[in-house]
């Protein structure tokens, strides 16, 4: 295939978001185009605050599709459950390549597990969604709010690092992030609590004019190439689980799409109620368009939001609350886990930030 002229690829700077994008820019150098990463600064790269107080909608996000609009860069690729659920007009996901598992994993010291820990052991999560089904399941462990990429999380687990002496006793981060570094050594424990919608998932995004179902382009047929349908009906589904729920980035909601059905929960923010619902996942087979797909699974997304509702996930916790309370550094009152920024984004969830 001839190659087109250079496509500019527009990436965060940290270690993680380089090595997402360069996988996306070699799948597409394998199709013939010339592919090179372009680095774009964030307003979120630049905040040393909890991501809970930041006061935007997909800050991680924001100068991305920026850089799109302007035409500075082609193309972009994000972590799925970074972007706000709402679309931007003049731009598209163009593909959601295949993901790697969405769970959450604990890097503890000295090898305990979630269950081994001690009473009152610190653990360290930025994330309302993790800390409600922590809490849940251990409510004698005393949460600290964290921010940073993994490595300033992981340095912060007593006896990981040789430079730091740590003042955590485990790190709640997502696999999928650890995996893409090489670093999956860390890990103590794969948990089973539900991740965020899109966890694992990453987006390669557009303008409209490339969008594989406006051109024919070679970058828009390489684009559609890159597309994997299951991951793309999976994600798409959802984050319409909190399109639905017009959940905040800090909502307390944990949802996840397999081959066979579609789990979300909503919890109260201190882990004591949860409403939750589980369905069969729809046939897509004749579904051919990604269009049609997308529309099935948003639908399909929405559906599950509903039964919450009326199950009263709206009772339970602050599903809209557009800015939280400030947090401590060790903190456990329910006030302080009000959900926040509205968007998806959870627990610092940019690709640089995981989790």
């Amino acid at each position: 295939m001839r190659a087109l002229t250079k496509i500019r690829l527009g990436t965060r700077g940290s270690e993680l978001a380089r090595t997402q994008s360069e996988m996306v820019a070699q799948s597409l150098r394998e199709q013939g185009l010339e592919v090179e990463l372009q680095i774009v600064k964030t307003h979120g790269d630049e905040s040393a605050s909890s991501l809970a107080q930041l006061g935007g909608v997909g800050v991680f996000a924001a100068a991305l599709r920026c850089a799109l609009l302007d035409g500075s860069c082609d193309i972009a690729v994000h972590s799925f459950k970074d972007l706000p659920t709402a679309p931007v007009p003049g731009l598209s996901i163009a593909a959601v390549p295949s993901g790697v598992a969405s769970h959450d994993v604990l890097c503890a010291r000295d090898g305990l597990t979630l269950a081994s820990l001690p009473a009152g052991a610190t653990v360290g999560t930025g994330s309302p969604r993790r800390a409600a089904q922590i809490r849940t399941l251990r409510p004698d462990l005393r949460l600290v709010d964290i921010r940073g990429n993994i490595g300033t999380r992981l340095a912060r687990v007593k006896g990981h690092s040789r430079i730091v002496p740590g003042d955590l006793d485990a790190v709640v981060l997502a696999y999928a992030g650890l995996d893409r570094l090489g670093i999956t050594d860390a890990i103590t424990e794969h948990l089973t609590i539900l991740p965020a919608a899109a966890q694992g998932r990453l987006a390669v995004e557009c303008r409209n004019t490339d969008a594989p179902w406006n051109s024919e382009s070679e970058l828009a047929q390489a684009l559609a190439n890159l597309d994997d349908p299951h991951a793309r009906f999976a994600a798409v589904a959802e984050r319409a689980v909190l399109e639905g729920l017009q959940a905040g980035c800090a909502a307390p909601v944990g949802v996840h799409c397999d081959d066979s059905s579609l789990r979300t929960a909503v919890f109260s923010s201190d882990g004591h109620k949860h409403v939750s619902v589980t369905l069969p996942l729809p046939a897509i087979s004749d579904l051919a368009t990604i269009v049609e797909r997308d529309t099935a699974a948003r639908e399909f997304g929405l559906r599950a939001a509903s039964s919450l509702l009326q199950q009263g996930a709206a009772d339970i916790t602050d599903l809209q609350a557009s800015k939280t309370r400030g947090m401590d550094g060790v903190h456990d009152a329910e006030l302080l886990w009000r959900p926040g920024i509205s968007g998806p984004n959870d627990d610092g969830a940019d690709v640089s930030v995981h989790d």
